[in-house]
C-alpha cells in the first residue's frame, strides 16, 4: 500500500492519513475489551503502516490505553521515531467514576509528566489540551503548554473539544498545530468557522467519529440487535427517525463502495481524508480486524464523480 504521510500544520512530524484512537481499548465504554487483543490492534495497525496513535490521560481509569501503548511500542515497532504519539490532559476519573476536567496550569504539567511515564518516552509528539475546563480561562492552560515545549517534553500543541473562539484563544498563548474536533457525514458543524480557521492559519484537523461510533461503517443496519449494555443506545442517531436517515445514506453508500470495490467504511473513511482541512482521521478500534479493514481506506482516493454522488446522498437524507 502506497501511504502519502501527511504534516501536522507546520512542524516537520508526518503522520499517516488514518489515526488508530486508543479510547475503545481503555475498556471504559466498549464492550469485550482484553489486553491480548488490543495489543494485537495495535500491532496490527503498526504492520499496515498506520503510525499515528490517539490516545488519552483518561482513556482508562488509570491509564490504560497510554499504558499499552508504550507497550506496542516497545515490542512491535522498529523504533521509537516511527510512531507520532498523540495524546491530551485536563480530564481524569474520581474516585467514584465521575468525569472530571481540570484544566489549571499545575494540573496539566502534573498529567503530562504521568503520561510520558505510562508511555515510557521523553517525548509526546503531539499534546491536547482535552476540553476546555469551566472554571479556568483557555489562555490560562495554554500558558501550561508554554512550559511543556520549552522544557522539551512535548514537541506540539493541540486543543481538542473547544469553539473557535476558544482555540483562538489558546492560539494567541500557545501556538497550536492541531486541533481535534468531532466531525462526520451527519455531524458537519465544523465546515462553517473551525475548518476555515483552520486552513487560513495551517492548522491540521484531526477528527473523530468519522465512522459515527459505528453506524456508519456499513454493519449496524435496520433490525440490528443491540447488547442491552451498549452506550450507543443512549445516542440520538442510534435511534428513531435519526438512525433511519443514516440507513438511507448506508443504502446509497452500498453502490459507491461496489463501485470502488471497498467496503462501505473505507469508503466513509476516504471521504473524511478528502475534507478540506483534514490531516488525519482517528479511527477507534479494539480487534485487529477491525483496523486492517481501516486502513484500507488510504492509498487510493474517490473520483471527483463519486464525492459528488455522496454530497447529494447527504443532502437528501
Amino acid at each position: 500500500m502506497n501511504i502519502e504521510m501527511q504534516k501536522i500544520g507546520d512542524t516537520e512530524i508526518m503522520v499517516s492519513p488514518v489515526a488508530l484512537g486508543c479510547w475503545p481499548i481503555s475498556g471504559m465504554t466498549s464492550l469485550d475489551v482484553n489486553d491480548d487483543d488490543s495489543l494485537a490492534t495495535l500491532r496490527a495497525a503498526i504492520e499496515v503502516g498506520i503510525n499515528f496513535f490517539d490516545t488519552a490521560y483518561c482513556y482508562g481509569a488509570n491509564g490504560e490505553s497510554e499504558k499499552l501503548v508504550g507497550q506496542a511500542i516497545r515490542e512491535f515497532a522498529q523504533s521509537r521515531d516511527d510512531v507520532v504519539i498523540a495524546t491530551k490532559g485536563g480530564v481524569h476519573w474520581d474516585l467514584d467514576g465521575g468525569r472530571l476536567n481540570i484544566a489549571t496550569p499545575e494540573r496539566l504539567i502534573q498529567e503530562c509528566d504521568e503520561s510520558l511515564q505510562r508511555l515510557g518516552v521523553d517525548t509526546i509528539d503531539l499534546l491536547y489540551l482535552h476540553s476546555p475546563a469551566p472554571d479556568v480561562p483557555v489562555a490560562d492552560s495554554a500558558g501550561a503548554y508554554v512550559k511543556l515545549l520549552e522544557a522539551g517534553k512535548i514537541r506540539s500543541v493541540g486543543v481538542s473539544n473547544c469553539t473557535l473562539a476558544e482555540i483562538e484563544s489558546f492560539h494567541s498563548v500557545c501556538k497550536i498545530s492541531a486541533v481535534q474536533p468531532r466531525y462526520n457525514m451527519l455531524q458537519r458543524g465544523i465546515e462553517s468557522d473551525i475548518v476555515p480557521w483552520c486552513v487560513k492559519n495551517n492548522v491540521s484537523i484531526m477528527n473523530y467519529w468519522p465512522l459515527m461510533k459505528g453506524l456508519l461503517a456499513g454493519k449496524i443496519r435496520r433490525g440490528h440487535q443491540f447488547d442491552e449494555n451498549d452506550k450507543r443506545l443512549t445516542y440520538e442517531v442510534f435511534q428513531g427517525e435519526a438512525f433511519e436517515r443514516a440507513q438511507r445514506l448506508l443504502d446509497g453508500l452500498d453502490g459507491i463502495a461496489a463501485e470502488c470495490g471497498k467496503s462501505v467504511s473505507q469508503v466513509v473513511i476516504n471521504w473524511n481524508m478528502s475534507q478540506a482541512g483534514i490531516t488525519s482521521v482517528l479511527c477507534g478500534a479494539k480487534r485487529d480486524w477491525q483496523i486492517q479493514e481501516t486502513a484500507g481506506a488510504m492509498g487510493w482516493n474517490l473520483t471527483r464523480e463519486q464525492l459528488a454522488a455522496i454530497e447529494s446522498l447527504i443532502d437528501e437524507v
